[in-house]
């Protein structure tokens, strides 16, 4: 048996392949199926094409639309379970998990399972990450983990710190949910991109990119960035003169423009530079800004949060991440495998399944071998 750790798009898309080539995948999921999406902001969709995000075996059906909901992707991930009848063991917590003479054993909540290769594939997502500012804020402090929708923050002023996906979301989502006043902290110059250009998805251009030379991917993502974005650097919003090494240094997913460009440039959204400490009710930036803020929104990013379950295996790098992937095993822990820690501008859904289909033909391959 090969156990699986993780219920989401890799673990389940991992699963199905392996199952596929006759291999029995049980998967432990400490949640339910779509959890992880259902319990994001309200307005979150998809931001790659539904016809390129679909795992193998069974697509996103067409009535989803073009850029699915969090809920309608929740929804997709329980039917893709269904349908290949996989084995999901929910409300499972795993703990730990160890060598075991020839295998593995993997301690969870409901106590020990024994199984030939291990998969972790519980994603970057786990745990909310929010920097330890000096200093003390009087006011709101909620990591964009528990933001859901602006509801709450009609009428206040507020600071949204982090130039990723999720911050830009999150500010377009307030200024149009009646905040009075929307800050977007910014500390590194992000990539944007429409998520689509004369109806052509931006992230062909990313699948792409992995077979096209560096200095070419620039250019062009250079390019279309002028027709597509108006000048945003007046504004606070400089583009990156290199996007594409720009992501290849940082691994940071550009920004998928859905409304925020309109927002910066219509004034609705101001941009100001990166939070450097509190102080009571109000907020020190880097340029040393004094402003008072009644609420901070941190979408500051997430960790996988490894560490107690492989950190002892010396399998895991200085940021907590998988030194090895898919097929790949780490030297000193045959059979221990990770998916979906791969940060790509082809789609995170796409990426998944193509390494659930190369893991689960390594493992048949050593199969027949051995």
């Amino acid at each position: 048996m090969i156990i699986v750790i993780g219920g989401g798009a890799s673990g389940l898309a991992t699963a199905a392949m392996l199952g596929r080539v006759g291999e029995s995948a049980v998967v432990l999921e400490r949640g339910e199926i779509g959890d992880i999406w259902e319990a994001r902001y309200d307005r979150l969709h998809l931001h790659t094409v539904r016809w390129l995000s679909g795992l193998p075996g069974y697509r996103i059906p067409r009535a989803f639309g073009k850029w699915p909901s969090r809920e309608r992707i929740a929804e997709y991930l329980r039917r893709y379970a269904a349908h290949h009848r996989l084995d999901v063991r929910t409300g499972t917590v795993v703990e730990r998990v160890d060598r075991d003479g020839e295998g593995w054993v993997v301690t969870t909540s409901k106590g020990p399972m024994a199984g030939e290769r291990v998969v972790v594939a519980m994603g970057h997502s786990n745990i909310p990450y929010l920097p330890d500012w000096p200093g003390d804020f009087a006011g709101e402090l909620v990591h964009s983990a528990d933001y859901r929708n602006p509801s709450p923050y009609r009428g206040r002023r507020v600071l949204v710190v982090g130039s990723g996906n999720s911050g830009a979301e999150i500010a377009v989502d307030l200024a149009e949910g009646g905040a009075r006043e929307v800050l977007l902290s910014v500390r590194t110059q992000p990539g944007i991109v429409r998520r689509d250009t004369v109806g052509v998805p931006s992230q062909l251009l990313g699948i792409a990119s992995m077979h096209l030379p560096t200095p070419l991917v620039d250019r062009i993502a250079a390019v279309i960035r002028r027709v597509a974005i108006p000048d945003l650097a007046p504004y606070g919003l400089v583009a990156p003169e290199r996007p594409y090494s720009a992501f290849l240094e940082r691994r940071v997913i550009p920004i998928v423009d859905v409304g925020l460009a309109d927002a910066v440039r219509e004034r609705r959204v101001r941009v100001v530079a990166a939070l450097e400490r509190f102080d009571g009710d109000a907020v020190v930036l880097a340029d040393d800004a004094r402003l008072e803020v009644d609420a901070v929104v941190a979408a500051t990013g997430f960790r996988p949060g490894l560490e107690r379950l492989v950190g002892h295996l010396d399998v895991l790098d200085e940021r907590g991440r998988p030194r090895i992937r898919d097929v790949e095993e780490p030297a000193g822990a045959p059979g221990l495998h990770f998916v979906g820690y791969e940060i790509t501008l082809g789609g995170t859904l796409r990426l998944a399944g193509i390494e659930a289909k190369r893991l689960a033909g390594a493992v048949a391959a050593a199969r027949s071998v051995g």
